[in-house]
């Protein structure tokens, strides 16, 4: 059986620019792209903390220590400069693998600066 997990997230990113005639959908720091593991051109889902618009999209690259965070195209209607939102990117693996398998999360500031780094959720204490 293959199930899909969770590969990675960048962690309440704060969208600097917002291009609804640029091509290319979401535009990330290289340094960021790099720590969480985002390859560019690899579909990634967006979920706006600000508005709640939740969407699929892809990766491409900004200029490295640039900071950026550009949701482009179509994708621009759904987030605005300022808005924070979560970029999570997907993968299937078979039972066997799951076992060993950690996910890579990546925490931000307000200025897309990495404040630290885990490979777990805490459980959720009621």
């Amino acid at each position: 059986m293959q199930l899909t997990l969770l590969k990675t997230k960048l962690h309440r990113a704060c969208v600097t620019h917002s291009e609804l005639e640029y091509e290319g959908s979401c535009a990330i720091d290289s340094n960021l792209l790099d720590a969480a593991g985002i390859h560019e051109y690899e579909q990634i889902h967006i979920y706006n903390v600000t508005n709640g618009e939740r969407f699929t999209t892809y990766a491409i690259r900004a200029e490295k220590g640039s900071n950026i965070i550009s949701v482009n195209g179509a994708a621009a209607h759904k987030a605005s400069p300022g808005d924070r939102i979560i970029i999570c990117a997907y993968t299937t693996l078979d039972e066997k693998e799951i076992a060993k398998f950690k996910p890579t999360l990546v925490y931000l500031d307000e200025n897309n600066d990495i404040t630290h780094m885990r490979h777990s959720i805490p459980v959720q204490a009621a």
